[in-house]
């Protein structure tokens, strides 16, 4: 299962907007894609609920996985980024 590890960019972290942009994209997608902090367990990436619960703030790692390498490099992309700009 493709894995990428990738810093949070939003400056407040994975919170209500930037969670919600990430599970719209996921939603999109053909592929399921998990979110998880390292070591924890995955959550739906089309879930902004579910990735607002990992608590993961600007300049954390998490984990970004998927059966689908191309789903899990958007989802990836969108998490750098700071999505509240």
């Amino acid at each position: 299962m493709p894995t990428k590890s990738v810093v949070v960019g939003s400056s407040s972290g994975l919170h209500a907007r930037p969670a919600s942009l990430i599970a719209e994209a996921a939603d999109e997608l053909d592929s399921d894609v998990t979110i998880a902090v390292p070591g924890g367990e995955g959550v739906d990436a089309a879930s902004a609920l579910m990735i607002m619960t990992l608590g993961a703030g600007a300049g954390d790692t998490v984990e970004v996985s998927g059966d689908d390498q191309a789903d899990v490099d958007r989802i990836a992309e969108l998490v750098t980024q700071d999505l509240d700009a």
